[in-house]
Order: C-alpha cells, then structure tokens, then sequence
C-alpha cells in the first residue's frame, strides 16, 4: 500500500519547516511528499527545495492557483493509492501516518477522518480555539473529515471528481465532503490521527479566518449534508444573523419604548455572559473565558460579514 502526502503552501515560511520537520519523523514513512506551491513571494520555496536535497520523496510543483487546483495537481502525480492531506500550519505527531493509514486495512474504507488539536501559546489563543475548531469532545460519528488531517483513496477521489475548482478562497474540503457523502463514501474516524494546528497570532488574523471560512461556506451553497442531515455552517449563520436583527430591533424600538430599555441591557448582558461562560466551562480560567465576550463579537460580524460576501460573490 503506497502512501502520498499532499500538501498546497503559499507564503508559509514561517511553518513550513515544523511541518516537514514532523512528516520525515514519521514512525509510519510515507512513500511520497507532494508539495504544490501556489506561488509564494516569500521563502517557502526555498526551504522545500533545501529539504529535498535531504529527502528524495519530497516532490515540488510551483504554480500559481487555487488551494483545490492546488490538491487535485498533487493527488494527479501522486504514486499512492492512498492519499493522505494536511496543511502548511500544521504539525503532524510521530504516529499520525501510521494511524491515519491504519482503517484502510480493512476492505470497505474509503477516507478516514483524522484530528487536529489547536496548539495554543497564550489565553487570548485559547479562546479563539473555541470559535475556531472543533473540541476533543466533538470528534464523534457524525465529524466530517478537514483536510489538515484526512486519508482517501485514489480511487473515492476519482469517483467524486476530486475538489472544486471552481470555488476561490475557502470551503473546497467543505464541497469535497459534500460530494463524499452524496456518493456513499465509506468514512471511518481515528481520534489519534492527529496534527497540531497553530491558533492566529492576532484579532486581525483571527477575523479574517472567521471571514474566509464564512465566505466560502456561503459560496458553496450547501445547507444540508446528504445522507444523515448534517446541517452545514450556513444554518448557524442564519441563527447567529436573527439573533443580532432581533437586538437590532429592540434597540429600535426602545427609542420610542423607553421601558424596553431595562430589557435591551438585560439582553446585552446575557450575551456577554454566554459569551464568558462558554470560554469558561471549556478552560476553567477566567483569565482565557474574560477574552470570550470580545471575540463572540468580532466572530459573529465576520461571519455574517463573510456569509454576505459569498451570498453576493457566488
């Protein structure tokens, strides 16, 4: 059973070595790392080409497109049949070849889920992990697979039609898993396949991750998953746009109501402490939970700000 890893960077000098770094340390060797580089203005090529003259596995292909062109050109020249993803801000532990690989030993499988645990160096990186990903305790029988820890077949990959070209910017895995389950793909999961993945450094990084994947959610048009009816991110994003026009129109309205003033400040308030209080049952720590108000904020007006750019750039 050959093994190629795939992998799309653009600019990611500063985590590219980390992530090759952990791949050739696998206790599990691949056969193959594919990197496709879709045209980084910094030094990311320069590291790879550096690594592969210690790694003859290690594949480069420099070309400038998309994140899923990117995907389908690396899985194309890959000798596996067995194609395994992570990405560029990612580090993969020392066993998650081996066991990401592992399901596919019995006949039947055609992806496997792995996991990511959100690498955190302070409490505001904490907190963000709340808005960002999904928790340990999340990971269950109806988690769909990211491609920052995911293993298919050629052959599912073939079948599906590989990723969406034609969508820009984020959601292609998102699209990927859609086609996954509408075509009955056979999807097994290992909670101990797992990369670590490094929180944003910063509020400005931190929204415009909540924007892209927002934005492209809404691009991909997916409401409801086939199959089992998971609901898509789309859903929660109506329920986060409601609960900010209801408060909008009690603001309203209390300007010409002044004795709906008591229940405007009640509302905010408790925003704020269902904000605080999901940071805290998670970390017990009020010093991560007393960023949770801050952050509820700026991720509800990048969603929506996001959702409304993909509505209008479809």
């Amino acid at each position: 059973m050959n093994i190629s890893i795939c992998i799309t960077t653009l600019n990611e000098e500063d985590s590219v070595e980390r992530l090759l770094d952990s791949l050739l340390m696998q206790s599990k060797k691949p056969d193959q790392i594919i990197i496709v580089d879709g045209g980084s203005q910094d030094k990311t090529v320069e590291i790879i080409r550096h690594y592969q003259k210690k790694d003859g596995r290690i594949k480069l292909l420099v070309e400038k497109c998309s994140r899923a062109r990117g995907r389908n050109l690396g899985v194309e020249i890959a000798i596996g049949e067995i194609v395994l993803m992570t990405d560029a801000g990612c580090v993969a532990s020392p066993d998650w070849v081996k066991n990401i690989v592992s399901p596919f030993e019995n006949a039947g499988v055609d992806v496997v889920a792995g996991f990511y645990k959100m690498v955190s160096n302070n409490f505001f990186q904490k907190a963000e992990s709340v808005f960002l990903g999904t928790r340990p305790n999340d990971f269950d029988v109806n988690f769909l697979p990211s491609t920052r820890s995911i293993a298919f077949t050629k052959q599912i990959w073939e079948k599906v039609g590989g990723f969406p070209e034609s969508v820009k910017g984020a959601a292609e895995d998102t699209i990927f898993n859609y086609k996954l389950l509408k075509a009955g793909a056979r999807i097994s999961r290992m909670k101990n396949a797992v990369v670590g993945w490094g929180m944003p450094g910063s509020i400005k990084d931190f929204r415009s991750k909540i924007y892209e994947y927002a934005k492209g959610d809404a691009k991909s048009k997916i409401w409801i998953f086939p199959g089992k009816g998971f609901t898509s991110h789309n859903i929660k994003v109506l329920f986060v746009a409601f609960r900010y026009l209801a408060g909008f129109s009690l603001l309203v309205f209390t300007f010409k109501f002044h004795f709906l003033l008591p229940y405007l400040f009640i509302c905010v308030f408790a925003y704020l402490i269902f904000a605080f209080r999901k940071i805290y049952l998670e970390f017990r720590d009020w010093r991560v939970a007393v960023w949770g108000p801050f952050l509820q904020i700026v991720s509800d007006l990048g969603v929506t700000g996001g959702f409304v750019s993909g509505i209008l750039n479809r």
